[in-house]
């Protein structure tokens, strides 16, 4: 159950990274085939394209969660050693987004230019086209995830894993289209506290490495089911 807030937490956080929060109104815009002036006149937009979209990255993001699992899984005689390495791997991608080391390739962001005939499936291989070419700021994150999900034992909790990330990451995407004049506000009083939310997300990210490493992760499940049993009907 932890595993499953940590990554619908990183979904949400990835939405708010620097990289990514300030090109949401372009890829709206794109994806509905709408300038952002002709949106705010609309006051609600279409959201069909946008969840379509969403499910274009959510398949991408699936996939690389059920191989994570997989690869783990072949690795799970060294299980031990594979929850070190795993463990070591988030806290050096955490202590990336909190600023306290700086992983250069980290920081170039790879773009695919899309170029997809305006179709029913286009909002959907552009969404997997945003997948592939994600941003540095949603990489690290990203990864971490990815890395967490292979320290999973069954290839449906990775699957899991990343299912939530990516409704983390795809519920404020789909609100934010539906409610552009709202969420063109909130971005713009947001912006003072965009590398506030990243840090935050490095430290939670942080603090799971440890748990990792220590083998205490399943044992904070453990008690957070119990102090709040409603939790159950989510696991």
């Amino acid at each position: 159950m932890i595993e499953l807030l940590i990554a619908f937490s990183a979904g949400l956080i990835s939405f708010l990274s620097p990289c990514v929060l300030p090109l949401i109104p372009g890829y709206i815009s794109y994806i509905s085939g709408s300038s952002l002036n002709e949106l705010i006149e609309k006051k609600n937009t279409n959201i069909f394209p946008i969840t379509l979209f969403t499910i274009g990255f959510s398949t991408v993001f699936i996939t690389f969660g059920a191989a994570s699992t997989f690869l783990g899984k072949v690795l799970l005689q060294n299980s031990y050693e594979l929850r070190i390495v795993a463990g070591l791997i988030i806290i050096i991608l955490s202590l990336h987004i909190i600023g306290l080391v700086n992983i250069k390739f980290l920081n170039y962001e790879k773009r695919i230019e899309a170029n997809i005939s305006k179709n029913f499936f286009s909002p959907i291989l552009i969404g997997m086209a945003f997948a592939f070419g994600w941003t540095p700021c949603i990489g690290p994150i990203l990864g971490s995830i990815l890395i967490l999900a292979s320290t999973e034992e069954s290839l449906l909790r990775g699957i899991l894993l990343l299912l939530f990330y990516s409704i983390g990451l795809a519920i404020p995407f789909i609100l934010s289209g539906y409610l552009i004049q709202k969420f063109l506000i909130f971005s713009k009083n947001f912006k003072k506290n965009i590398n506030k939310v990243s840090k935050i997300g490095g430290i939670i990210l942080l603090i799971t490495g440890i748990l990792i490493i220590t083998n205490q992760l399943q044992a904070l499940g453990f008690y957070l089911l119990n102090v709040f049993p409603f939790l159950q009907n989510f696991g």
